[in-house]
């Protein structure tokens, strides 16, 4: 058993991250927008008022995707776009431009994949609380529901939040994410119940409008790696893949547990104690409204072997591949990613999320060549395709990313695409991993069986 025929091989990228035009057409500040201005918070002092200037440049941005090939394409919406202050008023050139976007890629032949929420909340409502407002959980609900009754005759595969984790405890606990707080636990754990019931609240109010659209959350996929395949390394890999402990805000299990099983773990509970978020009567059943399907962002795992009916980490080859980010590349993560979260979850599975980031550089013949990201992805789709193989439903992959853009903190020091953009001129430029990409989608991944001793 390999990829399905309607398996989706897609890209994916975030609306602060490429649109560009901060102030055009009717938005409304961000969060974002508002955390760039703060001196030293992004590298090089740079922000996403052009980022890769993609508002403007949709029909050639369409047009590579078509070159590469790709049957999907994940994009997000951005709230502050759409609805200026969060609340309230909708602003139609916000709907259009989104409409037409949606228009062009179908037409190109390409299946738009929308993210609702990738981190830029309206500046407005920070002000009034953010995430930290419980109100929050209604504010996104009602954005939710306008944006399904604008698209969801065209859009199939909805996803609510992107990675929760991350834009919860980056941005309200290390700070070094918008809106730039650094907060006790017991107020970023509240803040997570409050996203979580957001996600709950928004699966209702867009099922209120369709009952064909699939719905699914996208947390971080954060996995131990067992340090063989013995039972009980992958037993003690498993344990520690949904254990929660520290202050951290990355465990798996705290922020799939409530939406795919109901409830936060028990031993999670237990380990925060009084810091546990305040929890209302009615919020669990909400926040676990049936969803149809699960994404995951997987980037890198730690290894872990048994000890006794516990695990110990297991010591770092200082010789292990990392990327320009510095991290660790685990190409069996998306083996045991996906395992464990069936396993456990019961629901087919997106890859919402995986790439390589790398100081790519054009040479002397115009061209990008990046093969370690091509190897990089190789051998990650080697590991999907044994989940799948072994009857793991995986649905779809979508690379991280379609082009170079904004990197949140990192500014524009760190490459993602499949495509590389001079900032300056805005010229695009497909890399060699986005022609190899092609080739694999063209083959529906029959090209990882094919041994290529120039990839090392």
């Amino acid at each position: 058993m390999s990829f399905s025929k309607d398996f989706l091989w897609g890209a994916a990228t975030a609306s602060y991250q490429i649109e560009g035009a901060w102030k055009e057409g009717g938005k409304g500040e961000s969060i974002w927008d508002m955390f760039c201005r703060k001196s030293g918070a992004i590298k090089e002092g740079s922000d996403g008022k052009v980022a890769c200037d993609h508002y403007h440049r949709i029909d050639e941005d369409i047009r590579i995707m078509q070159k590469i090939g790709i049957k999907a394409y994940r994009l997000s919406l951005s709230w502050p776009r759409i609805i200026p202050n969060g609340r309230g008023e909708v602003n139609q050139a916000g709907i259009d431009f989104y409409s037409d976007l949606i228009d062009k890629l179908l037409t190109a032949g390409i299946e738009p994949v929308i993210t609702l929420y990738h981190w830029d909340l309206p500046q407005a409502l920070f002000m009034k609380g953010g995430w930290l407002n419980r109100d929050i959980a209604d504010d996104f609900a009602e954005y939710a529901k306008v944006c399904v009754e604008s698209f969801a005759d065209r859009i199939k595969h909805w996803i609510t939040l992107n990675e929760p984790q991350c834009f919860i405890f980056l941005g309200h606990s290390a700070g070094v994410h918008a809106p730039g707080l650094q907060l006790p636990l017991r107020e970023c754990l509240q803040a997570g119940h409050h996203a979580l019931l957001a996600h709950g609240k928004a699966t209702l109010a867009m099922r209120s409008v369709s009952q064909t659209i699939k719905i699914a959350c996208a947390p971080m996929g954060l996995f131990k790696l067992p340090a063989s395949e013995s039972p009980e390394d992958i037993e003690a890999a498993r344990k520690a893949s949904f254990h929660v402990d520290g202050d951290h805000g990355f465990w798996t299990s705290w922020w799939y547990d409530p939406i795919y099983l109901g409830h936060y773990p028990q031993q999670g509970l237990e380990e925060f104690g009084e810091d546990a978020p305040k929890i209302q009567e009615g919020d669990m059943e909400i926040i676990a409204t049936e969803p149809d399907f699960l994404g995951t962002n997987f980037y890198m795992g730690d290894e872990v072997r048994a000890e006794g009916d516990a695990w110990i980490l297991t010591p770092e080859d200082p010789e292990q591949e990392r990327t320009a980010f510095d991290w660790k590349i685990t190409p069996s993560l998306l083996y045991w990613g996906p395992r464990f979260l069936y396993e456990r979850y019961g629901k087919e599975v997106m890859i919402t999320e995986n790439g390589f980031s790398q100081l790519d550089v054009v040479s002397e013949d115009g061209c990008v060549h990046d093969l370690k990201r091509i190897n990089y992805t190789r051998k990650y789709l080697q590991s999907l395709e044994r989940a799948v193989s072994e009857g793991i439903p995986v649905t779809g992959y979508m690379h991280w990313s379609l082009m170079d853009n904004f990197e949140w903190g990192e500014g524009y020091t760190q490459r993602f695409g499949l495509t590389y953009v001079n900032y300056e001129t805005g010229e695009r430029i497909i890399k060699d991993s986005g022609f190899w990409y092609q080739k694999l989608i063209a083959s529906n991944g029959d090209l990882l069986k094919q041994e290529d001793p120039s990839l090392v």
